[in-house]
């Protein structure tokens, strides 16, 4: 069963992964998207995840593929309506996430009104850091997180820059489903996305506590 790992060594299986479209404004602008009234939600299969030891395999069914950074949250308490003011307690860790999308693919589904399962849900297409107990993140809401590709800055987060904050987000999703133990959230990512090609190195960071590198085959 897949499993995230904590900077203290201890693993959790991972149950869902949800992630959340369009949290960002100015990442919905770049793509030419209408921010929704509601969070964009959408499920990847645990055969997508993929940790920073293991290369990416970029798909053959894909000629775009693109990084999309974004702050990952793993469940640590299930709950079903969880109320805003509880929702962090919920909270195990904080991580980091690639988002991984074929865009082309995506761009036609999209344009057809058909799902983006085969785009967003590929082998090695949720990629995860190691992630921080939530202890060591005492302002979650106030986190920053950053991006680079080859060593150029491409993707600066900041979570108070949400348009679906950390609770809301939690208060939603238990809202439509019961959040279980080792259940992930990809939280959103910010402007700057693009496409990623063979041998270029990801490297992404969470406040001054936590690291991760990711390479591509």
């Amino acid at each position: 069963m897949p499993a995230i790992r904590f900077t203290d060594h201890r693993e959790l299986a991972v149950a869902n992964i949800f992630c959340i479209g369009r949290n960002y404004a100015a990442h919905a602008a770049e793509l030419g998207n209408r921010v929704e009234p509601e969070p964009v939600v959408f499920l990847k299969p645990t055969s997508a995840l993929q940790h920073e030891d293991q290369v990416i395999a970029l798909p053959t069914h894909s000629k775009e593929v693109h990084y999309e950074g974004e702050l990952v949250l793993v469940v640590g308490k299930a709950g079903k309506h969880i109320r805003r003011e509880a929702a962090l307690e919920h909270i195990a860790g904080y991580g980091l996430g690639l988002d991984l999308t074929a865009r082309d693919l995506q761009t036609a589904a999209k344009e057809k009104g058909l799902p983006w399962s085969v785009a967003k849900g590929f082998d090695g297409s949720a990629c995860v850091s190691r992630f921080l107990p939530a202890q060591m993140v005492p302002q979650p809401l106030e986190a920053t997180f950053w991006l680079d590709v080859n060593g150029t800055r491409r993707q600066d987060g900041d979570c108070t820059l949400m348009i679906y904050d950390l609770p809301y987000i939690m208060e939603y999703l238990s809202s439509r489903f019961t959040l279980q133990v080792g259940d992930l959230i990809y939280t959103g990512t910010p402007a700057g996305v693009g496409p990623l090609q063979s041998g270029d190195t990801v490297e992404m960071g969470l406040l001054d506590k936590l690291n991760a590198r990711f390479m591509v085959a």
